[in-house]
């Protein structure tokens, strides 16, 4: 097992990752002295394929577990099924010493940490994340929040977890598209701020794919690592932090512009750094030869369901929405280098707009 801590003075936290931590979870509660009364929130497919053990072992040891299912997905990430579960909180009188755990993919850990940053004004709240995806990304740093129908993550706050277990044998049951989708926030680490992991991905991308068990606690808990500095320096994304968004700005706008409809999260991400690389190069910032080194990782992860019937035009609307807007111009984080980031904003909706359709059409 590796620990990762994200440094936070008394809010701090460790992440823990490895085989088969699910067996031991009851024990890590024991140790972090959570309260007896625990919520556990997932979807029933999670559930069903997690749940059972979990809440044996868990009731074992003396816990009372209560369950609350809600539905899975990003069209579900919204203000109904947080009310869904407030309502499923009160009538089970669930009170401040109660713990929420959530369950599942990076739409449940949104969905509940916002849950738990609100309900009685706080309640500790722990994560199993089971995919890929949320287990390098969504599940570590503390930002929660739900769509609105005019733009994703619009309602959130930051609150952070007591814990986040990160069991590498849930990858097992993944389906490949689900995988797939989590490589593309993987691969975005590399890109951002370390060069060196961006070629330990290229050249262990094979190993990777057959999710041998080594291979991915190394992979995760690099993540994990990079992103436990970046949130320990800057909680609230006031500066550094930002860099992580590489990709999200074009990514983000995409889903909103399909409703959230044919493409999971990771494949929007995927797109947008392929745009915000061209974008990179057509600034000058970025170089040819490295240009391309990068779309070629990016697509050598998979094939990419397609965009370009997607209206140009439906994707730069969607970005007067972003969260990431400053002094109402939109904000890009793009490359100078394999490992180094600029933060641009003002770009002109010509140059937006060819470097969209220069990959959408490829």
């Amino acid at each position: 097992m590796r620990t990762v801590r994200v440094e936070l003075g008394k809010r701090s936290y460790d992440i823990l990752i490895g085989a088969g931590l699910l067996d031991q979870f009851h024990q890590f509660l024991e140790q972090f002295k959570t309260g007896k009364r625990i919520f556990l929130i997932s979807n029933p497919s999670v559930s069903r394929l997690f749940g059972k053990g979990l809440l044996q072992r868990l009731s074992e040891n003396g816990y009372q577990v209560t369950e609350i299912f809600i539905p899975d997905g990003e069209a579900h990430k919204s203000l109904e099924t947080v009310e869904d579960i407030y309502t499923a909180l009160i009538t089970q009188r669930a009170d401040r010493s109660s713990t929420l755990l959530a369950m599942g993919g990076g739409v449940t850990g949104d969905i509940v940490g916002f849950v738990a940053a609100t309900f009685l004004r706080g309640v500790p709240y722990l994560q199993i994340p089971t995919t890929l995806l949320s287990q390098v990304d969504s599940s570590v740093g503390g930002k929660t929040g739900v769509n609105h129908r005019l733009g994703k993550n619009m309602i959130g706050a930051f609150y952070q977890p007591r814990l986040v277990c990160i069991d590498t044998n849930t990858l097992a049951s993944l389906p490949p598209r689900e995988f797939q989708s989590g490589l593309y926030e993987v691969v975005k680490y590399g890109l951002i701020c370390d060069s060196e992991f961006f070629e330990f991905f290229e050249s262990h991308l094979e190993e990777i794919q057959k999710r041998k068990p080594d291979v991915l606690e190394k992979l995760i808990s690099r993540c994990c690592e990079i992103k436990a500095e970046i949130t320990s320096s800057d909680e609230k994304e006031q500066g550094l932090r930002r860099i992580l968004n590489f990709g999200h700005t074009f990514g983000h706008a995409l889903e909103g512009a399909t409703e959230f409809q044919g493409l999971i999260h990771g494949e929007a991400i995927a797109w947008g750094m392929l745009a915000e690389t061209r974008l990179s190069f057509m600034k000058g910032y970025l170089d040819e030869s490295n240009s391309q080194r990068i779309s070629r990782a990016i697509r050598r992860i998979g094939e990419l369901p397609p965009v370009d019937l997607v209206p140009t035009q439906g994707i730069l609307e969607a970005m007067k929405c972003d969260k990431k807007r400053q002094n109402d111009q939109i904000v890009f984080v793009l490359l100078e280098d394999i490992g180094k980031t600029r933060v641009t904003a003002g770009i002109e909706n010509d140059v937006l707009i060819q470097a969209w359709e220069e990959i959408a059409r490829n």
